[in-house]
């Protein structure tokens, strides 16, 4: 793990995406379940994707991986990897950029493991599907990453099956098979779910000391603010495929700006005290068949007004680095202008 990735100049995003646009069919037509996103990823740096079930954020992570199952489609866009937009490279190429310069760790590590092969070996697989090493250096690699991601007794724990292995332990070793390659980017899907406070502690701690080691960047999805909060720089929020708001963590998450934003921090354990019931957003998130004309929130928002059901609200600056996608954020602003 000695080989940082190149040091590129930080004014420039090592990922950019533009107008990601992933369409599902539905009947006749088909519907947008990642609908115009846009974000960007710089060097060592922690980017959190934020939003209830059903927001689009694991398409989003599919669809810049090209992953998206059939018969789904990433309908337009561009997601440029340093100099490449990755939607127009060609399959043999998009096969080597994958687990390579971006590797994914899945939600689920024991389904994405393979039960029946023992894990070091699948370790050893990922390195010597991407590089022309020998099986004994990739077993060596596999060992240093075991040690690497706080694997006791990596040795015996290189011969294990999965079923053998603890949920932390899972997890820790699909973290050390997604950095087997080195990756650039690192996208990690809900790290810490299922996982006890002291173990999603430990996989917090680990994540942020690639970032600071070894310089790789990591698109973290998340619902939980509190993680969020313990390890990204800047987070988005995403409601219904689209970002409703975006900017640095600390100014998003101490004057949200969005009413979606404002329900998912009222709705933390942490906010509410000893005895009170946890405040909660009414109602769920539509289905894409059912999506808004307008704002996407607007059936669930207490500030809705006249406009909210037919109009879709644009991403306007709140300050110099942080942009909403509100209505009632855009009527107040304006009402500022004139005044």
């Amino acid at each position: 793990m000695s080989e940082a990735a190149a040091v590129q100049d930080p004014a420039t995003p090592l990922l950019r995406v533009e107008g990601l646009t992933t369409r599902f069919p539905a009947g006749k037509a088909s519907v947008p379940v990642v609908d115009g996103v846009s974000f960007h990823i710089h060097q060592a740096e922690v980017l959190a994707l934020v939003g209830e079930s059903g927001c689009g954020k694991s398409q989003t992570a599919l669809s810049l991986l090209r992953l998206v199952p059939k018969p789904g489609v990433v309908a337009s866009g561009s997601v440029w990897l340093e100099d490449r937009d990755l939607l127009k490279l060609p399959i043999p190429l998009m096969r080597k950029v994958r687990g390579h310069e971006i590797s994914m760790i899945f939600q689920e590590p024991m389904t994405s493991l393979n039960p029946v092969v023992r894990v070091g070996e699948q370790v050893m697989e990922a390195v010597l599907l991407h590089e022309r090493v020998s099986r004994a250096a990739a077993a060596a690699r596999a060992l240093e990453l075991f040690r690497r991601v706080g694997i006791p007794d990596p040795e015996a724990r290189l011969q294990a099956y999965p079923h053998q292995l603890s949920g932390g332990l899972k997890q820790r070793v699909m973290i050390a098979m997604a950095l087997s390659t080195r990756p650039k980017l690192l996208i990690a899907d809900e790290p810490t779910t299922a996982l006890d406070v002291t173990i999603q502690a430990q996989i917090l701690e680990l994540l942020r000391e690639l970032t600071r080691d070894y310089k790789t960047s990591v698109l973290l999805i998340t619902h939980d603010l509190g993680v969020v909060n313990e390890l990204s720089q800047r987070v988005c929020v995403m409601y219904a495929g689209r970002i409703v708001e975006q900017g640095p963590t600390r100014s998003v998450l101490a004057k949200p700006s969005h009413p979606y934003t404002r329900g998912l921090l009222a709705s933390m354990p942490a906010r509410a005290r000893p005895g009170e019931r946890l405040t909660e957003i009414p109602g769920v998130v539509p289905r894409p068949v059912n999506w808004p004309a307008g704002c996407r929130f607007c059936t669930r928002c207490p500030e809705r007004f006249e406009p909210c059901d037919r109009v879709v609200p644009k991403l306007l600056p709140v300050s110099s680095d942080q942009v909403a996608a509100c209505h009632a954020r855009e009527r107040d602003r304006n009402a500022e202008a004139t005044s």
